[in-house]
């Protein structure tokens, strides 16, 4: 069983909400969870659920592999700075930092160089419902993609 990095994480979840400006109450009702719950997770009192580290994730905007690292529940090989950097950017989405990381492998595949290591679930169970809510967002928002690109295509032929 994975060990929690509790007070390292707490301070971390702290240090990015104070970066975005983010107040606790507002992260702690953007992440369904009650303010004292949120506080005591910062002062790392206690161990949030894989489940409220993704919903934390996306109140901060941040990856949610980040907060597994840092809780302990990945294991974070040092495969590569660049990736570790991408990951750790509050500033890009979660599609965006996918795809720089998709491109910068896909540039080390094609110069020979072996892609970094992939980071393993020490529990799968344990990220097993943050995995399946982050599918069925990204499925979500291809769909809603497709529909509104169909319904461009649509008008564009209507007007001519």
């Amino acid at each position: 069983m994975a060990t929690l990095k509790v007070g390292s994480l707490g301070e971390y979840i702290r240090e990015q909400r104070e970066s975005t400006q983010v107040s606790l109450r507002q992260l702690a009702k953007t992440a369904g969870v009650s303010n004292p719950y949120l506080s005591q997770i910062e002062r790392g009192v206690k161990k949030p659920s894989a489940e409220i580290l993704s919903q934390i994730a996306k109140g901060l905007r941040i990856s949610a592999e980040t907060l597994y690292v840092r809780a302990g529940i990945l294991d974070d090989h040092q495969g590569s700075d660049v990736v570790a950097a991408i990951l750790a950017d509050v500033t890009i989405g979660e599609r965006h930092k996918r795809t720089l990381i998709d491109v910068y492998e896909s540039f080390r595949a094609e110069h020979g160089a072996t892609p970094a290591p992939a980071r393993k679930a020490k529990s799968a169970t344990k990220v097993k419902s943050a995995t399946k809510a982050t599918a069925t967002k990204t499925t979500a928002r291809k769909t809603a993609a497709k529909k509104t690109t169909a319904k461009k295509t649509t008008a564009k032929k209507r007007s001519t």
